[in-house]
C-alpha cells in the first residue's frame, strides 16, 4: 500500500493504529475512584496542607508520549519505505516473463539491467509469482519457475555478440506459452524487423512494460585507407552535445606482448551522429594493429578487428635485367629494396614462381614485354585484387610496348622513345615535381626541393589521361599514371627505379609513394565468392562486453557464409584462420547505420533507473525507543525518584554516544612510518570484511615470524584514498563490485609503476584458468583491462616469491594446486655459473593474480582463532600453514625487492676475493 510517497510492506499492521484510544484508556494509569463516606472526625483536617501529593491522574503529556511511542513500532513494524519502488511488471498475480533483447547493444546497460532485474524478481518471489527468462538473441521456450530460482541464475545471463534479427523475433513470438502471463521486456534501445509481431504477440497474453537504458551508444566502423594513414569513423545512436570520444589501437609490441600502440581522440560535433579521425602511423608500427576500440563503451560495437587487413604485405620484385656485380646503386631492385623491406615481405624470382604465391603487389622494374602466360596470369592476379606496379627504363623507352593500342598491362599509351629533360641535347633544365592532387593516393606528401627529373617516357595524349594521372611534373607532363584493372589496379612510373632518370629514388618521398601504392591502398578483405568451398576456424571470438575469448573450441564456418551470412551462435564476431590469411568478422560492418527503436504508439516505456527509495522502519522504531527512554525518566521524575539535573545527564549520554567507526581512521602521518596493508573496498560487506581478517591474520603472522610489525589493516576507497602508503593492496574480485573511474585507474597506473603491488585474488579456484569461466574471472578482465599490466607467467621454479623467506614451490590459499601469475621474466634471463637460479628482472612484480582465496586462509577472529575451515584435518591445517608461508613470501617480496636474486652474484665476488 502506497499513501503518497511513502509505500508500507505490511500495511495490515497499521490496522492497530485503531487501538490507540484503547490503549489511551489502558496507558492512563487511573487510580481506583475514590469512594465517598462522611466521617465526623475529618473535620478536624480541615485547613491542613500536605506538601507530598501524587497526582491522581497520569499528566496528558505523558500519555500522549507514550501514544508517539506505541504508534511509531506499529508503524515501523508495518514497513514504512520513502518513495518505494514501482514497477508495473512487478504487481498483479500472473506469471512474469522477462524479455531480453541479450545483444552486444544491452552489453552498455548492464550493470543497471541486473540490478532492475534482482529488484523484480525479488518483488515477484515476495508475492508468489512465478518467473520466466527469454533471450530474444538466442531464443528457447521459456519455462516458468519460482522467481527466486530465476534471480539466483542472474549472474549466467550475458549479453550476447549478436543482435536478433527478423527470423529470430519471429521464431521466438512462436514459443511464447498459451496463457495469460505479464512481460517485462528490456530492450537495447536499437530498432529492428520483428519487434512489432513480437509486441503483439506479448500484449495478446497480458500486460507489457518495456524498459529501456539511456546511457549513450556510440559504434565504430570498420577503419578505412586514406592513403597513408587511417580513418575512423563512430557513429552514436541519438544527436547530441558535443563530445569527445578517445580511440585506443591495440597491437603487440617487438616482444609480443599486447600494448596499446596509439590513441586518437574524435569529437562529436553538437547535434552530430557521426564523427571521424584519421590516425597516422609509420608501416612498421601500422602492421603491429590487432584492434581498435572506443575507450568505455564496453560492448562489441565499439571494437573493429582487422585480421590481416593492416598486417605486412608481401611485394614481389622483379627486374627487366641481372644485377652487375659491384653496381650495387646501378640495380633495378636496390632503391625498392631499401624502400619497402621495413613495411612489407620482399618476394624475388621469375614473375611464373611468384605468382602462385598470390603476392599482394608486384613491381616491375623495367620490364617491357611479357610472354603470352605471364601477361595471362599476371592480368587475372590483377583482377581479382593485385596491385601492379612498372617501372620505366631503357628497355620500355625502346619497346613497341603499348604503342599503338593501350595494353591491358600499362595504365596509358606512350610514345615511342623516351624524353631527355637535363643534359646537353635536352630540352631545358631538370624538371620539377607539381604538387599533388588533394583527391589522389599521395595526397597530403610534401615534395621535397631538390627532386628533379631529367629523362621520362612520355604518356600518348588521350581523352582518358587526364584522369589517370596521379602525379606530374611541374610542366603538366605525366610522372606517374594508374587504371583500375577489375578489383585491382595497374601503375606506371615514367622514370627508373634507380637514379639513372631522376633523383626521386634517393629521396624519402619514394618510400612515402611505394607505400601508398603497395602497402596501404590493399585492404586484405576478399571478395565473399573467393571464399567458397573453404572453411575457417575461428581464433578469437569477441564476447557482447567487446572482450577476445579463444575460439578454439568452436566449430569451423563455411567460406561461403564468412562475410555474407547474418552474425549469430553459429558465425560469431572474431577472428577466423585459414590457410594462408585471418579475416576479422565484426559487429559493426561498413555503411552500417544506428536507428533508435520505434515503438508503437500508447507502448509503456520507461528508462532502466530505479528510483532510491528509503526505508524508514529504522528511524521509527529507534524514534520510539527514544520516546519510551523519555516516558522512562519523565515517570521516575513525576515520582521524585529521580533528579531533573540526573535525568538530563542520562539522556544526554545516551543520545551521544561516542561513534566507534570514528577511532578507525588513521592520520596519513601514522601509515607514512607504519607498513600497513590494505583491502580493496569492492561494496560486498561479507567480501571486505573476509579481506580484512585475512590481512589481519597475515600481519599477526608477520609480527611474530619476522622483524616486520604491521599496523591494523586498511580498507581503502580507490576514488578518494591516497594509494603511496601501502606497499601492498590486497583486491578480492566480486562479480558486481563496481569498475573504478578513469580518475581511479590513473591513480592504480602510478601506484604500479612507482613499486606498488596489487593482488588480485578471483577467490573462485581459478576456474578454467584466470577464472575466464566464471563472473569473478570476467570481472577480473574488465577491471584490469585499462591497468598498465607487463606481460604475465605462471611464477617460475626460481622466481623470488619461491624464496623471499620460505622455500615453496605452490601458494595455495582455502583452494590449492592452481597457478600463480606474475611479472614474465625477461627473455634472455640466464642461469649464473654454478647457481640453480636465473638473474631475473630487478624490482617487485607489479600483480600477482590467482584465484586460490588467500584471505579466507589467513582470516582470524578477534580472538585469534581461525574463522573459516581449510581442507581436513592435519593435511587442512598443513595447507593453512602454507597460505601464511605464501603471504610472508609476498610481503618480503614487497619490502624488499629481488634482494635473494643477489645471490648471483656470489660466484664472482668469491673469485674476487680469492684473488
Amino acid at each position: 500500500m502506497t499513501i503518497g510517497a511513502i509505500g508500507f510492506a505490511a500495511p495490515w499492521l497499521l490496522i492497530a493504529l485503531a487501538l490507540l484510544p484503547v490503549l489511551w484508556v489502558l496507558l492512563r494509569a487511573v487510580p481506583p475512584a475514590p469512594v465517598r463516606r462522611r466521617f465526623p472526625g475529618v473535620a478536624l483536617l480541615l485547613g491542613l496542607r500536605d506538601e507530598d501529593s501524587a497526582a491522581d491522574r497520569t499528566p496528558w503529556w505523558l500519555l500522549l508520549l507514550r501514544m508517539l511511542a506505541l504508534a511509531a513500532v506499529i508503524i515501523g513494524l508495518a514497513g514504512p519505505v520513502l518513495n518505494p519502488r514501482s514497477d508495473d511488471a512487478a504487481r498483479g498475480d500472473r506469471p512474469l516473463l522477462i524479455a531480453l533483447d541479450a545483444s552486444w547493444a544491452a552489453a552498455r546497460d548492464d550493470r543497471a539491467a541486473r540490478a532492475l532485474l534482482d529488484g523484480v524478481l525479488a518483488e515477484a518471489g515476495r508475492d508468489g509469482r512465478t518467473a520466466a527468462v527469454i533471450e530474444l538473441s538466442d531464443p528457447e521456450a521459456p519455462a516458468f519457475q519460482a522467481a527466486d530460482a530465476w534471480r539466483s541464475r542472474l549472474m549466467g545471463l550475458a549479453p550476447a555478440p549478436w543482435a536478433p534479427t527478423a527470423e529470430v523475433m519471429e521464431r521466438a513470438a512462436a514459443l511464447l506459452p498459451d496463457g495469460p502471463f505479464d512481460t517485462l521486456w528490456l530492450s537495447d534501445g536499437l530498432e529492428r524487423g520483428g519487434r512489432a509481431a513480437l509486441l503483439s504477440a506479448l500484449e495478446a497474453r497480458g500486460d507489457v512494460t518495456i524498459r529501456e537504458g539511456a546511457a549513450p551508444l556510440v559504434t565504430l566502423s570498420p577503419p578505412q585507407s586514406d592513403g597513408g594513414a587511417l580513418e575512423l569513423t563512430a557513429h552514436r545512436l541519438a544527436p547530441g552535445a558535443a563530445r569527445q570520444i578517445e580511440v585506443l589501437a591495440h597491437g603487440r609490441d617487438p616482444a609480443g606482448a599486447p600494448r596499446v600502440l596509439a590513441t586518437l581522440p574524435i569529437t562529436f560535433e553538437d547535434s552530430a551522429r557521426e564523427a571521424t579521425g584519421t590516425l597516422s602511423l609509420p608501416s612498421e608500427l601500422r602492421a603491429r594493429l590487432t584492434r581498435f576500440e572506443i575507450a568505455g563503451q564496453g560492448h562489441a560495437g565499439a571494437v573493429q578487428l582487422v585480421g590481416d587487413a593492416l598486417g605486412r604485405r608481401e611485394v614481389a620484385l622483379i627486374a627487366g635485367r641481372e644485377d652487375r656485380e659491384g653496381l650495387e646503386l646501378l640495380s633495378p631492385l636496390h632503391y625498392l629494396e631499401r624502400a619497402l623491406r621495413p613495411s612489407a615481405d620482399l618476394l624475388t624470382g621469375a614473375l611464373m614462381e611468384v605468382l602462385p604465391a598470390n603476392p599482394d603487389a608486384i613491381i616491375l622494374a623495367d620490364i617491357a614485354t611479357l610472354s603470352p602466360d605471364e601477361a595471362e596470369g599476371l592480368q587475372s592476379w590483377a583482377e581479382e585484387g593485385g596491385t601492379l606496379v612498372r617501372f620505366a627504363g631503357p628497355r620500355l623507352a625502346a619497346s613497341d610496348v603499348s604503342r599503338g593500342s593501350e595494353d591491358p598491362l600499362m595504365p596509358v599509351r606512350l610514345r615511342a622513345g623516351g624524353r631527355s629533360v637535363g643534359g646537353a641535347m635536352s630540352w631545358g633544365a631538370p624538371k620539377s615535381l607539381a604538387p599533388f592532387a588533394e583527391n589522389g593516393p599521395f595526397a597530403g606528401l610534401g615534395i621535397p626541393e631538390d627532386v628533379t627529373v631529367t629523362a621520362q617516357v612520355m604518356a600518348q595524349p588521350d581523352p582518358t589521361l587526364a584522369d589517370r594521372v596521379i602525379a606530374q611534373l611541374s610542366d603538366g607532363t605525366p610522372l606517374v599514371t594508374r587504371k583500375r584493372i577489375g578489383q585491382g589496379q595497374v601503375v606506371l612510373f615514367h622514370v627508373t627505379a634507380n637514379a639513372e632518370w631522376s633523383s626521386l629514388p634517393l629521396s624519402g618521398l619514394f618510400v612515402q609513394m611505394l607505400e601508398r601504392l603497395a602497402v596501404s591502398d590493399n585492404d586484405g578483405t576478399p571478395a565473399p565468392e573467393e571464399l567458397a568451398g573453404t572453411t575457417w576456424q575461428p581464433s578469437e571470438v569477441l564476447d557482447g562486453y567487446g572482450i577476445l575469448r579463444s575460439g578454439d573450441t568452436l566449430p569451423g564456418v563455411a567460406g561461403e557464409v564468412l562475410l555474407s551470412d547474418a552474425l549469430g551462435p553459429d558465425l560469431r564476431p572474431g577472428l577466423y584462420e585459414g590457410e594462408d590469411r585471418r579475416i576479422a568478422r565484426n559487429v559493426i560492418a561498413a555503411g552500417d547505420v544506428l536507428t533508435p527503436a520505434a515503438w508503437p504508439a500508447g507502448a509503456n516505456v520507461i528508462g532502466l533507473e530505479r528510483q532510491e527509495e528509503t526505508p524508514l522502519a529504522g528511524w521509527l522504531l529507534a524514534a520510539a525507543l527514544i520516546l519510551l527512554s523519555a516516558d522512562i525518566l519523565a515517570s521516575l521524575g513525576l515520582s521524585g525518584r529521580l533528579l531533573p539535573a540526573r535525568a538530563a545527564a542520562l539522556l544526554a549520554a545516551a543520545l551521544l554516544l561516542p561513534d566507534p567507526s570514528a577511532a578507525q581512521a588513521r592520520p596519513p602521518e601514522a601509515l607514512a612510518s607504519e607498513v600497513t596493508l590494505a583491502h580493496v573496498i569492492t561494496g560486498d560487506a561479507a567480501a571486505d570484511d573476509l579481506a580484512a581478517a585475512g590481512l589481519e591474520g597475515l600481519g599477526q603472522t608477520l609480527f611474530f615470524r619476522s622483524t616486520v610489525e604491521p599496523a591494523s589493516p586498511q580498507g581503502v576507497d580507490l576514488e578518494t584514498d591516497e594509494l603511496a602508503f601501502f606497499p601492498l593492496l590486497y583486491w578480492p574480485i566480486t562479480p558486481a563490485q563496481p569498475i573504478p573511474s578513469d580518475a581511479a585507474y590513473a591513480k592504480l597506473n602510478e601506484y604500479l609503476r612507482s613499486g606498488g603491488m596489487i593482488l588480485f585474488d578471483t577467490r573462485d579456484a581459478d576456474i578454467a584458468g584466470f577464472g575466464a569461466s566464471s563472473a569473478n574471472g570476467a570481472m577480473l578482465q574488465r577491471i584490469a583491462a585499462p591497468l598498465d599490466i607487463p606481460p604475465l607467467e605462471p611464477v617460475p621454479s626460481d622466481h623470488v616469491l619461491t624464496r623471499g623467506f620460505y622455500l615453496l614451490q605452490d601458494f595455495p590459499g582455502r583452494y590449492s594446486g592452481r597457478p600463480v601469475w606474475v611479472e614474465a621474466s625477461p627473455e634472455d634471463a640466464e642461469a649464473a655459473p654454478g647457481m640453480p637460479f636465473r638473474n631475473l628482472n630487478d624490482g617487485v612484480t607489479p600483480v600477482v593474480i590467482g584465484g586460490n582465496d588467500w584471505a579466507s586462509a589467513w582470516a582470524v577472529d578477534e580472538n585469534g582463532n581461525a574463522m573459516l575451515p581449510v581442507g581436513r584435518g592435519y593435511a587442512g591445517e598443513r595447507q593453512r600453514e602454507m597460505a601464511y608461508r605464501f603471504g610472508v613470501n609476498l610481503v618480503m617480496h614487497v619490502l624488499t625487492g629481488n634482494y635473494k636474486s643477489d645471490q648471483v652474484h656470489v660466484p664472482a665476488l668469491l673469485d674476487r676475493l680469492g684473488q
